[in-house]
């Protein structure tokens, strides 16, 4: 093989690695490629992911009222309760102190 042939066929060499290589990247290109229907459908998620962040942040702002509204009522509950127990205490007491005052009443005659 002399110097001549060794150049031809390193030369035949390269050029089928590069036309290999070339065709390598085309097929992986174009087994990779987004159509525009995928491009459309991605928008449609994108999209339906949006509304669907805006309604759970709408509900969880609604939670968040609603749980503060609660919130005060039962406050508001709690206080009338409280004033409903020392009221009635102090009816127990007052009718604990008449059912005394009736009874020493009543042995006094």
């Amino acid at each position: 093989m002399n110097r001549t042939e060794f150049i031809v066929v390193t030369a035949i060499i390269l050029f089928v690695a590069f036309s290999l290589g070339w065709f390598a990247c085309w097929l992986v290109h174009r087994l990779t490629r987004v159509s525009q229907s995928d491009i459309g459908e991605l928008d449609n998620m994108a999209q339906a992911m949006q509304e669907a962040e805006e309604a759970r942040d709408e509900a969880v702002a609604y939670a968040k009222s609603r749980e503060t509204e609660l919130k005060n009522q039962l406050a508001q509950t709690e206080a009338e309760l409280r004033a409903a127990m020392d009221g009635l205490r102090d009816a127990r007491h007052e009718a604990e102190e008449l059912r005394g005052y009736i009874e020493r009443v009543n042995q006094g005659n």
